[in-house]
């Protein structure tokens, strides 16, 4: 039978409804009701309540909001922990029209002022922690009209910031059900600028349509595979690129939700509130899960609900991933992605021929952030820009793109990693294995150039690691004369442990190329992080500037 082409194409007959957050809130307003929100705030250590009457209050927030004067598309700021309250704006800027622009509070002064003046928010919701953060730049912040403290009434009472108001009192009187608006799809709901390693900040801004599509892949079965029998901690800040969708995806099916609040980096709350609230699966960074996994050790205390942890941000060490494994039954993921995507990109379950790979194969595979989860279309390519074969072995630069993709970043268009066929050039390079499990080898500012070849960085970092006595590693590229750059390798030891040079390079001998291990080794008191959790290459590139080899 042949098609012929031309004349008008055959519309489908089906119903056009708009992919809104509304639609998730309205979802577990009606069918997830008593599902339950639990949360670690600084004025309660245990709040809980219901999902219903976590929008009744979302509800009474966008009633305040809508008092205040904020217009359709308007920004409101955040600068909050994980807990019910941030939660309730969550949902109430975006379903009322507005955009949730949350601001990570990690960043440097400078870097928050440009961000909410570049964003132009008209009211900023804080976490009491933060509020001298912004008392110290309320001059600077001339676009915000007020502030709201997240704490119970009185909370607002000893700021110096202008028309403050406690979040208590601001909704207090509110009715509990608001006219939600009908929104279009594609118009804006939340707002997360990049961490601006180089240059000033960029601002994402993600759709409702974006949010609903990357919160249903999320919740595929090879995907984080939430569902109401689910108890989910998101540790993965709430400020960061919208929690990983966590909070979305959980509403969504009805998971109960369990929030640390302020102790996400305590590892006795965290398995306080694992095994008191029977949490099943969690997310975060790797420093999260050492935090914890010490405690554990210290302690002999278990975490006998917990079956999944998922790590994002970083890789995951292999020890870190063993020791879940071995003393606690737990299955630790990799996942990627970023801010530009939503924030997923990759995430790490089992290929079908798994059980039949041998153990080493199995971990080759497990320490690859994954397969690109449906919806995300990836690839890479050389210098020239060709692309290159799915083997395991060539490594280029990692371009993506997909419905949950930044297009364009705010007020600044097409930045230079986004190309005229739609790929977005992520700044990683990246292995791509038959099976389509990507390993993300260096980032493109970091990888280490020697004689003309590349050295991934992060393959030797996670070697390092993987000694029983380092506790972090990083490895930058130190000049040479003769080969323009050499790995240096520099390393946090535990607590107690002692590491000679030769011990420490002796370690490399069978495990990556010859050429690769690192020609030094400088130990070091701590690291410098960037405000998301990762290892700044760039701080430590300029505290080694004067280094050179023996």
């Amino acid at each position: 039978m042949t098609i012929k082409s031309g004349g008008n194409p055959m519309l489908g007959l089906i119903m056009n409804r708009q992919l809104t957050i509304t639609s998730i809130l309205e979802h577990a307003r009606k069918f997830h009701g008593d599902a339950e929100v639990v949360s670690v705030t600084a004025d309660q250590p245990l709040h809980r309540y219901t999902y219903r009457e976590a929008f009744a209050r979302s509800a009474r927030l966008a009633n305040a909001l809508a008092r205040l004067g904020i217009r359709p598309g308007e920004r409101i700021g955040t600068l909050a922990w994980n807990d019910y309250r941030h939660l309730e704006v969550y949902f109430a800027t975006s379903c009322a029209g507005f955009v949730c622009h949350t601001i990570n509070p990690r960043l440097f002064p400078e870097q928050i002022e440009y961000i909410v003046e570049h964003a132009e928010d008209r009211w900023i919701f804080v976490d009491p922690a933060f509020v001298p953060l912004l008392e110290a730049l309320k001059h600077r912040l001339g676009c915000v009209e007020g502030f709201v403290i997240l704490g119970p009434a009185g909370a607002a009472a000893n700021t110096t910031l202008r028309n403050a108001v406690d979040y208590e009192t601001l909704i207090a009187g509110e009715p509990d059900t608001f006219d939600w608006p009908a929104l279009d799809e594609n118009s804006a709901c939340a707002m997360c600028y990049t961490s601006g390693t180089t240059g000033n900040p960029k601002g994402v801004v993600y759709s409702h349509r974006a949010l609903v599509l990357h919160t249903y892949a999320c919740l595929m079965p090879d995907v984080m595979s939430l569902s109401a029998r689910e108890v989910v901690m998101p540790v993965v800040p709430m400020f960061h690129v919208n929690a990983w969708s966590i909070p979305y995806g959980a509403a969504a099916v009805g998971a109960k939700l369990v929030f640390p609040g302020p102790k996400m980096g305590d590892g006795e709350t965290l398995q306080r509130l694992i095994e008191g609230e029977g949490v099943t699966v969690t997310a975060g960074v790797p420093t999260v899960w050492l935090a914890l996994l010490t405690h554990l050790d210290r302690t002999g205390k278990q975490v006998p609900s917990l079956r999944r942890v998922i790590v994002g941000g970083s890789a995951c060490p292999r020890t870190i991933m063993e020791e879940f494994e071995r003393k606690h039954g737990v299955h630790v993921h990799h996942a990627w992605g970023m801010t530009e995507m939503s924030p997923m990109g990759t995430f790490n379950s089992p290929s079908a021929d798994f059980d039949t790979l041998s153990s080493e194969e199995q971990w080759a595979q497990r320490l690859r952030v994954g397969r690109p989860v449906y919806g995300v279309e990836v690839k890479i390519v050389d210098a020239a820009g060709k692309e290159l074969p799915w083997d395991g072995v060539s490594f280029g630069a990692l371009k993506v793109r997909g419905p949950w993709i930044c297009a364009e970043y705010f007020r600044i268009g097409k930045g230079d990693a986004h190309d005229d066929e739609g790929w977005f050039e992520t700044g990683d390079v990246a292995t791509i294995d038959r099976r389509g499990y990507v390993a993300i080898t260096d980032r493109t500012k970091d990888v280490i150039k020697s004689g003309g070849e590349w050295i991934s960085s992060i393959d030797l970092e996670n070697t390092a690691v993987a000694h029983p006595a380092v506790a972090e590693a990083a490895v930058i590229g130190a000049y040479h004369p003769r080969w323009d750059e050499r790995p240096l390798l520099c390393v946090v030891l535990h607590p107690g442990e002692q590491l000679t040079r030769e011990d420490m390079l002796a370690w490399f001998e069978g495990k990556v190329a010859k050429w690769w291990v690192p020609d030094d080794v400088v130990f070091v008191d701590g690291l410098p992080h960037t405000a998301t959790g990762k290892l700044s290459k760039k701080d430590l590139r300029e505290r080694m500037k004067d280094y050179r080899f023996p």
